[in-house]
C-alpha cells in the first residue's frame, strides 16, 4: 500500500464525508478534502491547480474551501476561493490551520481533517451562512490523486 492509503481508512474517509455534511449543514460555503501523496509543484500551486481540477471555482458565491494534505511531503494547505478572500481577514484560516496542524503534530490525521472541517465550516458561517435556498454544490467525497 502506498502512503495515502495508508494515511485514512474507509471508515476514517466517512468519518471525514460526515464531517463535511455536518459543516455544510450551517453554511453556503462548500468544503472539499483532497489528499495525494506528493508534488513537484510548491504546496500552493498544488492546492490551487487541485481546487480547479475539482471544478471548486465554479460555485455561484465563489465560497469554496479546500483542504489539501500531501502525505509524503508533510504539508497541507487551506486554499479559500476569491469570494471568501474578497469578505474576510487575512489571518482567516489560522484557527483552523491551528486545529489541523495540532492533530497531525501528534499523529492524529483523521481527527485533525474532521476538525479542521468543521472548524471551516463554523468559520464560513458568519460570512456565508446557510439559507433555504442553498444546494450542495460540490460533492461532499475525499479525493485521492
Amino acid at each position: 500500500m502506498s502512503q495515502v492509503e495508508d494515511f485514512l481508512s474507509q471508515k476514517e474517509e466517512q468519518e471525514i464525508v460526515e464531517a463535511i455534511r455536518q459543516a455544510e449543514l450551517n453554511t453556503s460555503g462548500e468544503i472539499r478534502v483532497h489528499i495525494e501523496a506528493t508534488t513537484e509543484l510548491s504546496h500552493y500551486d498544488r492546492a490551487l491547480e487541485v481546487f480547479k481540477m475539482l471544478n471548486m471555482d465554479q460555485t455561484k458565491a465563489e465560497n469554496a474551501v479546500l483542504i489539501y494534505v500531501a502525505v509524503t511531503d508533510h504539508k497541507f494547505v487551506i486554499y479559500g476561493d476569491k469570494g471568501i478572500n474578497a469578505v474576510v481577514p487575512d489571518n482567516f484560516w489560522e484557527t483552523t490551520r491551528d486545529v489541523i496542524q495540532n492533530n497531525f503534530k501528534n499523529g492524529n490525521f483523521k481527527q485533525g481533517l474532521v476538525q479542521g472541517v468543521l472548524k471551516a465550516g463554523e468559520e464560513l458561517k458568519a460570512h456565508f451562512p446557510w439559507d433555504e435556498d442553498d444546494i450542495d454544490e460540490l460533492p461532499n467525497e475525499v479525493s485521492i490523486g
